[in-house]
C-alpha cells in the first residue's frame, strides 16, 4: 500500500480549482482516445470515459479511500496528455495504476520513456478487438434489456466491436408503442436519465440512439423472425425474457442471421451458467448457448472463490436481502408462488433462492456445502448478500478485509469485487455500481474460522455489466490491458 505523503495545500480553494482545470482538460483527451483509437481509460477500475469533471475528481479521491494514496490530477494529467501523442492501438488503460507504477519502478526514466516501454505492444498496432463488428440483438426490453442497451450504446466507441442492431418485442396495445419504449429507455426511476439522445423513427420502426440506428422487430416468438431480412448476420441474441431456460427452448432463437444465444437468467440442463471472472473459460468457440446466471450468483461467487482458494470453506449459509422485482404484486393478489402474492412495497417477503445451489455450477468444490434463502424487501434496487461461512482456518477481521481489498484493487477480479471503507454506506449508494458486488468492510465479523461478510450489489446494473462482459467473451473480444499485473 502506497502511503499518502503529500502535504496539505496552503490554499484548499486554489488547489481545488487547479485540479478542476486539469480534470476539465482530460475530458476531450479521454474522449479522443476512446472514439478515434478505441482506447478506454480507467482509474483503478473505474471508467473515465464520458464522465464529468466532478466524476473524474471523485475517481481520484476514491483511490485515497481504499489505497491511502491520494492520486492527484497533477500526476494523472501528464500521463493522459502523453498517451494522446502515442499512436496506440485498441486497449484498456488504467491511468491510476500507470501513474503508481511509474512512481515506483520508473527508475529515472522520463514519463515518455516509461510509457513507450510499458505500452510497446500496442504502439503502432492496428489490431482490433474483433476482426469485424459483431451484431447483437436484444430479445426482450424490460429492466435488464434496457440496461444492457444503455451499456452497449455507452461502449460503442468507434463502432467496430459490439453493435446493437435490433430489439425484439411484442407489439403493445397502443398506437404509440415505439414512443413509449423510447420513453422507458430515456428516463428510469432508479437509474436516472439516459446520457444521450434518442430519436424515434416511427415509420421505419427504428430508434436512433447516440447515432446508432436500432431496428425494433415486433414478434410473438423467435420462429417468426429472419434476421437476414434486417441486414443482420451472425448475431448474438441476448434473451432477457426468461421464458425459455433449456437447450430446446433457447435453440429457437437460432434463426437465419443468428449464431449464438445468451440467457440473462439461470439455465437448466447442461447449459453453462457463467459468472464472468470465475468460469468464463467455459465460453468456448463451439458454444452456441450460455447463461449469465443470476444477479445473486454473480454477486457471491467471486468472493466465495477467493475465500475458497485462500482459506478453504467447510460450509456456510447465504442470506439474500433482495430488492423486490417485477414478478411480485404491488398490492395483495393471487400469485402462484408462496408469499409473493403479498404487496411488495409494504412487506418483507421471505422466499427461496437458487443462488446457493447455483454456486456449484461455477465452483464445483462447493457443491452441497452452502444453504440459502432470500428476503424480498420494499426497495426497488440494490440488494445485499450475507455470507455466513465456516472457513478452513482461523483468520481476523483485519486479515480478511485486507485480503479482499487486495482482490478488489489488484487482481483479475477487480471488475467483480468492489470494496468500501465507509461507515455510512447504505443501499442507494450502490445504484449504478459496475462490480458484481461491493464488500462492506466495516461490517465484517470474524471469530476464529467463522466469518460473516456483507456484500452489496446492484442487482440490475451490476448484473447487466456482467452480462455484457460475458457477451464480449462470447463474441471473442480481446482487450489488451495495461499496466500488466506483476
Amino acid at each position: 500500500m502506497t502511503q499518502d505523503k503529500r502535504p496539505l495545500p496552503d490554499d484548499f480553494f486554489k488547489d481545488w480549482k487547479q485540479r478542476e482545470a486539469l480534470a476539465e482538460g482530460m475530458i476531450p483527451q479521454i474522449g479522443k482516445l476512446y472514439r478515434e483509437r478505441n482506447v478506454s481509460c480507467y482509474m483503478y477500475g473505474n471508467n473515465m470515459v464520458n464522465k464529468s469533471v466532478i466524476d473524474l475528481m471523485k475517481s481520484h479521491r476514491f483511490v485515497r479511500q481504499v489505497e491511502k494514496n491520494e492520486l492527484s490530477e497533477f500526476e494523472s494529467a501528464p500521463v493522459i496528455d502523453a498517451l494522446t501523442k502515442l499512436q496506440l492501438g485498441p486497449a484498456h488503460l488504467d491511468i491510476g495504476k500507470l501513474v503508481v507504477k511509474f512512481q515506483s519502478v520508473g527508475n529515472g526514466r522520463s514519463l515518455e520513456e516509461f510509457l513507450n516501454e510499458e505500452l510497446a505492444d500496442i504502439i503502432g498496432s492496428d489490431t482490433k478487438p474483433l476482426p469485424q463488428p459483431q451484431d447483437v440483438v436484444l430479445y426482450g426490453f424490460g429492466r435488464i434489456g434496457r440496461l444492457v442497451a444503455r451499456i452497449l450504446i455507452d461502449k460503442a466507441g468507434g463502432g467496430d466491436v459490439l453493435r446493437l442492431r435490433a430489439i425484439v418485442i411484442r407489439k403493445g396495445k397502443t398506437d404509440n408503442d415505439l414512443e413509449k419504449r423510447a420513453a422507458l429507455l430515456r428516463r428510469d426511476s432508479v437509474h436516472g436519465s439516459f446520457k444521450g439522445t434518442i430519436r424515434v423513427l416511427a415509420e421505419e420502426n427504428t430508434l436512433v440512439i447516440n447515432g446508432n440506428p436500432i431496428k425494433i422487430i415486433y414478434a410473438n416468438s423467435p420462429e417468426e423472425i429472419d434476421y437476414n431480412d434486417y441486414g443482420i448476420s451472425n448475431a448474438l441474441i441476448v434473451d432477457n425474457t426468461g421464458v425459455w431456460k433449456d437447450t430446446d427452448g433457447l435453440s429457437g432463437h437460432l434463426r437465419p442471421g443468428a449464431a449464438k444465444v445468451l440467457l440473462t437468467a439461470p439455465a437448466g440442463d447442461d447449459i453453462p451458467n457463467i459468472v464472468y471472472g470465475i468460469n468464463h473459460h467455459e465460453i468456448t468457440p463451439d458454444r452456441t448457448i450460455i447463461s449469465a446466471a443470476s444477479c445473486t450468483t454473480n454477486a457471491i461467487v467471486p468472493v466465495l472463490k477467493c475465500l475458497l482458494d485462500e482459506y478453504g470453506i467447510n460450509n456456510g449459509h447465504v442470506e439474500t436481502v433482495h430488492a423486490f422485482t417485477n414478478d411480485q404484486n404491488l398490492i395483495d393478489n393471487y400469485h402462484k408462488g408462496d408469499r409473493r402474492g403479498r404487496s411488495a412495497p409494504l412487506n418483507m417477503v421471505l422466499t427461496s433462492t437458487g443462488a446457493a445451489k447455483a454456486v456449484a455450477k461455477a465452483i464445483p468444490e462447493l457443491k452441497g456445502k452452502l444453504t440459502g434463502n432470500a428476503i424480498r424487501v420494499p426497495t426497488p434496487n440494490v440488494s445485499m448478500a450475507i455470507l455466513n461461512l465456516q472457513l478452513g482456518r482461523d483468520t481476523s477481521v483485519e486479515e480478511l478485509n485486507e485480503f479482499l481489498r487486495q482482490k478488489a484493487l489488484h487482481s483479475s477480479l477487480q471488475q467483480q469485487i468492489g470494496y468500501t471503507v465507509s461507515t455510512e454506506a447504505v443501499s442507494t449508494d450502490f445504484v449504478g455500481s459496475r462490480q458484481a458486488c461491493v464488500l462492506d468492510s466495516q461490517a465484517t465479523i470474524v471469530d476464529g474460522n467463522s466469518c460473516v461478510l456483507y456484500c452489496w450489489y446492484d442487482n440490475e446494473f451490476g448484473y447487466s455489466c456482467q452480462v455484457v462482459r460475458c457477451l464480449e467473451k462470447f463474441a471473442g473480444v480481446v482487450w489488451p490491458s495495461y499496466p500488466r499485473e506483476g
